[in-house]
């Protein structure tokens, strides 16, 4: 796809003159760098980074019945959300797998407000919609009227707060509220994709480029640097958090990815959820898990994983992590070959190199 077919956030001339190296990111041209991955990785794990994450779409659904269908349509438990609060969860097929993995806002009883994943955005939008008849609800694809911008890294609230007229420190990680930024009416939501605290900002794109002038202007005495999609990958591998279409997928379930926490069996009727059951009761014959390489070397997305002379899977996700200085990765592993300490190889364009499952996240950072 060539560069002028290619969707731009309101960002997009903002970042070229900032020197971002622009890559086609799922049909979207997004930066990848600025001064660099493990620069801009060590920013957001010591002081501060910001992300155009404006690619991302968002969905909402109102009306009598929207909780019936959030609940329908998704594996995490809707209804024990408060206003202002956020679920990660699983928007689901029948198969128990993913057709994304969403973030659930409730502004109300009546109200809710999903994040999606850029690539994913209009198909889970036709999904959303054509399970929605037989409910009182009415869905709506909001994903142009808004920019959104990640600020991410243990100095964020310091950046934003003298930007924002409602106090940060109040809101609970993953909990959100309205407010203006720099006088501009946005949802604020302390969520992230990188493991640190940090918020989450969703404005009218016009303003776009004012907003972001603004944020790295704050941001600068703190230590606040722009950041691409390529830290933002090796940030969310330290925090092992699942990327759609590497560790989780329309042939992925929810219990295989590891993602339990978010399959709230007990709820009651949910697309997939009698698959999930059963896999549950029967047990599972892989999992995803999380490894080290122990020899030199890098083992990408994709590299065949083999016990035993026997190729069993592959590397879902792998990079060097910046902040632990070791090669990491996710990959998918027979459930007898799950445990902690399990060795194994992975072919790194035809050298076998050794692995070893690891306790994840990789990173946690301290509260």
């Amino acid at each position: 796809m060539s560069s002028t077919q290619l969707k731009k956030t309101a960002l997009n001339e903002a970042h070229r003159k900032q020197g971002g190296k622009m890559v086609d990111f799922g049909g979207w041209d997004m930066p990848v760098q600025y001064s660099g991955t493990i620069a801009e990785h060590m920013a957001v794990r010591t002081a501060a980074g910001i992300f155009d994450v404006s690619h991302m779409g968002e969905i909402e659904i109102k009306g009598p019945q929207s909780l019936a269908l959030v609940q329908h349509l998704t594996s995490n438990d809707a209804s024990k959300l408060a206003d202002g609060q956020i679920q990660y969860s699983g928007l689901m097929m029948p198969a128990g797998t993913f057709v994304d993995d969403i973030l659930v806002h409730r502004f109300g009883p009546e109200h809710y407000f999903l994040c999606v994943n850029a690539s994913n955005t209009d198909k889970d939008f036709d999904w959303i919609q054509s399970h929605a008849q037989g409910f009182d609800a009415e869905v709506t694809n909001l994903s142009p009227k808004y920019s959104q911008l990640a600020i991410q890294g243990p100095k964020a609230l310091e950046v934003m707060q003298p930007l924002i007229d409602v106090e940060l420190a109040p809101i609970k990680y993953y909990w959100f509220t309205t407010g203006h930024v720099d006088g501009v009416p946005a949802i604020i939501a302390r969520t992230g994709y990188t493991g640190e605290d940090g918020v989450e900002i969703y404005f009218e794109p016009s303003e776009s480029e004012r907003i972001w002038d603004k944020i790295l202007e704050s941001g600068k005495p703190h230590g606040l640097i722009p950041c691409g999609l390529a830290a933002r990958n090796t940030l969310r591998l330290e925090a092992k958090m699942a990327l759609y279409g590497h560790e989780i997928d329309d042939t992925t379930t929810a219990l295989e990815a590891d993602l339990a926490w978010i399959c709230k069996l007990g709820k009651g009727e949910f697309l997939g959820r009698d698959v999930l059951v059963e896999q549950k009761e029967k047990g599972l014959t892989r999992k995803l898990v999380g490894f080290e390489v122990t020899d030199k070397g890098i083992a990408r997305d994709g590299y065949p994983v083999f016990i035993d002379g026997q190729q069993v899977g592959y590397v879902t996700s792998g990079s060097p992590a910046p902040l632990l200085k070791k090669n990491i990765g996710l990959a998918y592993l027979p459930i007898e070959h799950n445990a902690i300490g399990t060795k194994f190889e992975i072919d790194v364009r035809g050298r076998r190199l050794a692995a070893e499952v690891v306790p994840t996240p990789f990173y946690k950072r301290s509260k």
